[in-house]
């Protein structure tokens, strides 16, 4: 037990480092993807900042931000999905499976690169937003603590990510599919309260868990914008709705694209 789990963690490392060679032999996708967040900052956090008004007041690039890092964390369905599917309709996986390798390596070489290029994405949307005023409030424990949610949904996230790849399998598939998940970020509280939105429209948003990372960042980090009076469950419990969320992602979605993978 213990010398396969070895195994398959020696082959997810060499998997990790064939994703970030093939970004570096590709640098255009790796700049674009770090570009992405420092334009967002400067589109969203200009253009909305003029016209939206705070709950309770406060700086709307402050208000913005978390939403920010939350759509950044949820990028991760996308690309993880867009890469999976290329390998799964290049050959690629066939090859993997024809290796002496651990079959289990290569989702976990995916998720695993994912994570490293989420980082970067987080590093750079930080100094974007320090650079239009934003700024934590809460000292570095709580600062820190807003971040680990991040990255331990965005890890859940990339499951997903390699599940859908693996089962859609075509590039091109999955290309047509990326923009359906722009209403799916859009559809929270990044941008603007929920609390103006008809009923039938404020109940997914307030369920969406781009919605509770957004709350928990904003809590956190003591940014203005936190939910008060009679608010949905995720609302008035981010942290533990962002830790619900990645727990039950992990627990379906690893185990179905590790078996999709397997046939």
């Amino acid at each position: 037990m213990i010398r396969n789990l070895r195994w398959t963690f020696a082959d997810g490392l060499t998997l990790v480092g064939r994703e970030l060679g093939r970004l570096r032999h590709d640098p255009g996708e790796l700049v674009a993807a770090l570009i992405f967040p420092a334009v967002m900052v400067l589109l969203f956090g200009y253009v909305f900042g003029s016209a939206i008004q705070v709950p309770g007041g406060g700086d709307y690039r402050e208000y913005l931000m978390p939403g920010l890092f939350a759509m950044v964390t949820f990028s991760s369905v996308m690309g993880v999905m867009t890469r999976t599917a290329a390998d799964a309709s290049r050959g690629v996986m066939d090859r993997f499976r024809s290796l002496p390798m651990a079959r289990s390596a290569v989702p976990f070489g995916q998720t695993g690169a994912d994570l490293l290029v989420g980082l970067l994405m987080l590093v750079v949307m930080v100094g974007a937003g320090l650079l239009v005023g934003w700024r934590p409030h809460l000292g570095p424990v709580a600062t820190a603590q807003a971040f680990l949610l991040m990255v331990v949904l965005r890890y859940a996230l990339a499951w997903v990510g390699v599940y859908m790849g693996l089962a859609v399998g075509n590039e091109r598939t999955v290309d047509a599919m990326v923009p359906l998940f722009l209403p799916f970020t859009m559809l929270s509280n990044a941008f603007v309260p929920t609390g103006g939105m008809p009923g039938w429209l404020r109940l997914p948003a307030d369920w969406n868990p781009v919605s509770a990372l957004t709350a928990a960042a904003r809590a956190l980090f003591g940014n203005p914008g936190a939910p008060s009076g009679d608010v949905a469950w995720p609302l008035a419990h981010p942290v533990a709705a962002v830790l619900l969320w990645s727990a039950a992602l992990l627990t379906v979605f690893a185990p179905l694209s590790l078996r999709t993978h397997r046939r």
